[in-house]
């Protein structure tokens, strides 16, 4: 992964084969952002004008590159574009623009990033960027592939002091939650033949392991022997079978509050025998995208040494067709007793959740959150990059929305209206696993909720669309696996320890 260091200074004397700088739309045409002053002045008063002329407008993400010929210090200088010129730049403005630098800049060595650095939250945003931004993921790739250039090799943050504390705090933080961020993209990107369930189950051991946390892998014996008759349904088509993982993280004497995390793992989702179309497997590797934003989860707040006590239940499974699988109007036993109808094979993520859900709540935790590329409908309602959160407590749900905007995530909070709860009504059952196709984003959380705990607080995050990004890559968001709910998790989680 590409190194991230501090250094104070003139940007143009560190010797870097390429300088960032900032650049906005002001009301009179292109100007320079803080923190490029010195890479301007060492280049004349013609460089905004030669950025004009390549065609720099300032606008968010827009990369311009300059060849200095080393008249000034570094051969090129890139100039990324901040968006409408202002007096603090946001973190996800910062985010972005390093994200999309770093990105533009694959296959240089060192890149220093002269923007404008205010703040340690600016330090820790421009850093998840540019680590972020020059994620790549190679595994598969021949030696012989040589039209894919390496990310690049280290970023230089230019700041007033590299020696101040919370600066140096900031860009650790930004490192160990990229590296989180990178590893659940990792797992996403994994094809499912290589990443079944006894597979993903592994490497949470090895991450948990590294980082101090305990884990406990439940086997298929151990499931039967639990009474987890949704994770087995779900996973008994498959040759391979299903997995729960427990990690447990105990933050020390200064731990207040008991937050339980819950991440769907389905390695590979054919849709059972209700069976997704062709094209709509194409992608369905990513369908564990809750499980590794929970195992990354873990690893990261570990490192970070947060004060707040993490149990999280990973429940994994591979969703398939067989002589052995599931049938529509099968009625399963889940973890907390209930017994539900299934009425469509494809809606397998909520009974693997239910499970671990209805597990986590018997240890009575303060808060419960789970993550999974639960429904369909979450694209059709908020599109591919915008997370629904519900849950039974408004203020709960209001949180992780909030957490989510300052972490870079964007979220938006969805209700459960109580009316669409007779959609889950079965008629030999206490409830089918799919109701109308009119909100099923929200009947999905509904069902989730039949799980919960009494008295226990929930939060449900759909991240179906956020989870893999299908298109080209933007800002620090790579195309497939984006990580994502990672940051989410690790801010609100500092927000909960900080409280």
């Amino acid at each position: 992964m590409t190194s991230l260091s501090l250094a104070s200074g003139n940007a143009t004397s560190l010797k870097a084969d390429a300088v960032v700088v900032g650049v906005a739309k002001g009301p009179d045409g292109l100007v320079l952002a803080p923190g490029g002053e010195d890479v301007a002045a060492a280049l004349g008063a013609g460089f905004l004008g030669a950025l004009g002329d390549l065609g720099a407008t300032g606008k968010a993400e827009e990369v311009t590159r300059l060849a200095t010929l080393g008249n000034g210090g570094p051969a090129v200088v890139v100039a990324v574009g901040l968006g409408d010129a202002t007096t603090s730049y946001d973190a996800e403005a910062l985010r972005r623009a390093s994200g999309a630098a770093v990105r533009a800049l694959a296959g240089t060595g060192k890149v220093a990033l002269a923007l404008p650095f205010d703040s340690p939250l600016a330090v820790r945003a421009a850093g998840e960027g540019a680590l972020l931004g020059g994620y790549t993921f190679t595994r598969y790739r021949t030696a012989s592939a040589q039209d894919h250039k390496p990310p690049v090799d280290q970023v230089v943050l230019v700041v007033a002091d590299s020696g101040d504390k919370e600066t140096k705090t900031a860009l650790r933080r930004a490192q160990v939650v990229s590296e989180a961020v990178a590893l659940a993209r990792d797992l996403v990107n994994t094809p499912p033949s290589d990443l079944q369930p006894e597979q993903l189950a592994e490497v949470a051991r090895v991450e948990g392991d590294k980082a101090g946390v305990t884990v406990e892998i439940l086997d298929e014996k151990a499931l039967l022997e639990g009474g987890y008759g949704g994770i087995l349904g779900v996973g008994q088509g498959s040759a391979a079978p299903p997995r729960l993982v427990h990690l447990s993280y105990k933050g020390g004497r200064g731990a207040k509050t008991k937050v339980a995390l819950v991440g769907k793992g389905i390695t590979f989702d054919s849709g059972g025998l209700s069976l997704k179309p062709a094209a709509a497997m194409e992608e369905m590797k990513m369908d564990m995208g809750g499980a590794a934003a929970v195992i990354a989860t873990l690893r990261a707040v570990a490192e970070l040494g947060l004060a707040v006590d993490v149990e999280a239940w990973v429940p994994m499974a591979e969703n398939m067709p067989s002589g052995a699988a599931i049938r529509p109007s099968d009625v399963l036993t889940m973890k907390n007793g209930l017994r539900v109808e299934v009425n469509n094979t494809d809606a397998e993520g909520r009974l693997i959740l239910a499970d671990a859900i209805a597990r986590a709540s018997e240890d009575a935790p303060d808060i419960i959150l789970d993550v999974a590329t639960l429904t369909g409908a979450q694209l059709v309602a908020l599109g591919a990059r915008t997370t629904g959160v519900m849950g039974n407590d408004d203020e709960l749900r209001d949180a992780v929305v909030e957490a989510a905007g300052r972490a870079g995530e964007p979220s938006w909070g969805m209700p459960l209206p109580p009316e669409l709860r007779k959609g889950l009504d079965s008629e030999i059952a206490d409830l089918v696993n799919t109701g109308p196709r009119e909100g099923g984003m929200l009947t999905a959380g509904l069902f989730l909720k039949e799980f919960v705990g009494e008295g226990v607080r929930w939060a449900h995050l759909d991240i179906a669309g956020p989870a893999y990004n299908s298109g080209q890559a933007y800002g620090y968001t790579p195309h497939g696996g984006t990580g994502a709910a990672v940051r989410t998790f690790v801010q609100l989680l500092e927000d909960i320890a900080a409280a």
